[in-house]
């Protein structure tokens, strides 16, 4: 237990494992089923939100279109689903069973052959994660090799995610357009709707996330971190010293869009449904929001930001549905005025060091410790000596 304690505090964990003992031990105590699974939802986005720590926050490249690689992790998984959930005897009613109902509603015969890998749940996996990394190895190529970046490299990722929500719409036979793609209920014969089935998937997404927070954190403590923070400070300084500028933000962007695609799968395992609203300009641009509000230099304060922007879009929408919109711009604008550095920044600049002072005004006050007394004296009595006559031996 010692030599945990002690690995908690050399790697810098601490807050990690009050996370975790808060997700793990307080969430499921204190909430009712539904709140906790929304919980889940909300921390699907999470793993957006630490991605952009690590691209932003480290990395200095802003990117607007993080929910282009959620919304690809989540139609992946969603394909998957989809083909279990469309086998011939299901689907016996339809002109061409075997096939998900949108193609067949589209009259479409024969399913593409693009959708033929995600039959597989090992290959689905894979695909989950490689699809999206490869997408942003292209993008990220093309544009920092060029030297291309920040506020145009936002552009151009916001350009992307209208095109690929556009895309999706208007393939409609292909990944069931505005609807998305629905009645996403068993994974392997696993009916994802009960309840423990909802236990269980939320307990997985927070191991999860607590494994990519303790990944991200070795990263920002090795070589490799340092040189994403010393290009976000001095490009020009880190590219003088012989490295490859470049290739290192196309790995931040790279690792970005995997961790965001893991958030998408668990999204659509928990929800049950994907769709392009959860892939354009508005939501990517809602994920950004979470690193900021949570603070965009703290693994852990990305977490409490999405769990608090989307537990006050949900409070605000079911207490003041026509001004929810309002009150969430409000939240934003007064966190990120009043604190630049988010939740992380309060909590380093102004509770840490009110907890510092108050801990050491205590040891100040504390009485000092009593010396030891000292053991009582051993006092010996001599004894008298007698005349010779009075000691009763005769001379």
């Amino acid at each position: 237990m010692n030599s945990l304690k002690q690995w908690i505090v050399r790697n810098g964990l601490g807050n990690v494992a009050l996370l975790a003992l808060v997700l793990l031990v307080a969430f499921p105590l204190a909430l009712d089923l539904f709140r906790l699974n929304l919980v889940g939802k909300y921390l699907s986005y999470a793993f957006v939100a630490l991605g952009l720590v690590m691209l932003w926050g480290y990395g200095g490249v802003l990117s607007l279109g993080q929910g282009v690689f959620f919304g690809l992790g989540g139609y992946g998984m969603a394909m998957f689903l989809k083909l279990e959930a469309s086998d011939p005897i299901t689907t016996k009613i339809q002109s061409t069973p075997g096939i998900p109902d949108f193609m067949d509603w589209n009259q479409i015969t024969a399913l593409p052959i693009w959708w033929k890998p995600f039959q597989s749940f090992p290959l689905t996996l894979l695909l989950i994660l490689v699809v999206p990394t490869l997408l942003a190895f292209i993008i990220g190529y093309a544009m920092f090799k060029r030297r291309v970046g920040g506020v145009y490299f936002a552009i151009i990722t916001q350009a992307v995610a209208l095109i690929l929500t556009v895309l999706i719409i208007g393939q409609q036979g292909y990944t069931g357009g505005v609807n998305g793609m629905t009645d996403l209920k068993t994974i392997l014969g696993w009916d994802t709707r009960t309840d423990s089935a909802k236990y269980i998937l939320y307990f997985v997404t927070v191991g999860l996330l607590l494994g990519a927070i303790v990944l991200c954190t070795w990263i920002q403590k090795s070589k490799l971190g340092t040189l994403l923070l010393a290009m976000r400070d001095k490009e020009d300084r880190v590219r003088f010293s012989g490295y490859d500028v470049a290739m290192f933000r196309v790995f931040a962007f790279c690792f970005a869009a995997m961790l965001s695609a893991v958030g998408g799968a668990m999204f659509t395992l928990q929800v049950g449904f994907m769709s392009p609203s959860l892939v354009g300009i508005v939501p990517s641009i809602e994920m950004v929001i979470f690193a900021a509000v949570g603070g965009r230099m703290s693994l852990v304060g990305a977490v409490y930001g999405a769990l608090l922007v989307n537990f006050g879009k949900t409070y605000f929408s079911e207490s003041f549905p026509d001004l929810w919109l309002f009150l969430m711009a409000g939240m934003f604008l007064g966190v990120v005025l009043a604190f630049p550095d988010g939740l992380a920044g309060v909590y380093t600049q102004r509770v840490k060091p009110w907890l510092a002072r108050r801990f050491s005004r205590r040891e100040k006050v504390a009485p000092p410790a009593a010396p030891p007394m000292a053991p009582p004296a051993v006092t010996t009595h001599a004894t008298p000596t007698l005349p010779a006559g009075l000691t009763g031996q005769q001379t």
